[in-house]
């Protein structure tokens, strides 16, 4: 069954002091990287990116796949912003069954962690399903249809993992101790690199 998907990556990567979504990261920015995670994942569905600080430097990095950029204008004022701009151009084109949101700066992510996160979902009827690294739950996160409106009514400052929070017993977690490597900063992302001289994660 298709299955929507929505990429964050409206950041100014204000820690980094660079766009981080144009990181080089065996062959890939981590932007191009995420993105084809992301139509791999869909099977067919819609694929949403928001831009926000960075638009016309990231649409290079998404051409020729086939997916919608979305520019969120109040991108500054947080995540939940960016999440309300794309579920919007996802609602525009009719009803939601359900959304998977994703990040660029967690390289390590694959199609098969995210089919995962819906299979949780199916294996235990709560509606969102969430990566769990590092004693948190977080992104990417899998949204059914009855979890949507938590989504919408996040203020513009909050991200998903505020809804995690306040909302643990509608939460089937997924182990996925690799989502604990993101990159936020330059230590962050020479311990990515780092990474390279050792085994790589299967792709599948």
């Amino acid at each position: 069954m298709p299955h929507a998907l929505l990429l964050l990556a409206a950041g100014s990567s204000s820690r980094l002091g660079r766009p981080k979504q144009l990181l080089p990261y065996q062959g890939q920015t981590l932007l191009r990287r995420a993105a084809e995670t992301a139509v791999a994942a869909a099977e067919g569905g819609p694929v949403v990116v928001v831009t926000g600080a960075l638009h016309e430097a990231l649409l290079p990095e998404l051409a020729g796949l086939p997916l919608t950029v979305v520019r969120c204008p109040a991108w500054a004022l947080g995540m939940g912003a960016s999440l309300h701009a794309g579920l919007a151009a996802l609602e525009a084109a009719g009803p939601l069954p359900a959304l998977t949101v994703l990040l660029c700066d967690q390289p390590h992510v694959t199609p098969a962690l995210l089919w995962q996160l819906r299979a949780a979902h199916a294996a235990t009827g709560r509606p969102i399903a969430a990566c769990e690294y590092a004693g948190v739950r977080g992104v990417p996160v899998f949204f059914a249809a009855a979890a949507l409106a938590l989504l919408r009514a996040l203020p513009a400052a909050a991200g998903a993992g505020q809804l995690l929070k306040q909302h643990p017993q509608l939460v089937a977690p997924v182990p996925f101790p690799a989502g604990a490597m993101d990159v936020d900063t330059e230590e962050q992302y020479a311990a990515l690199l780092a990474e390279e001289d050792g085994p790589r994660p299967a792709r599948g």
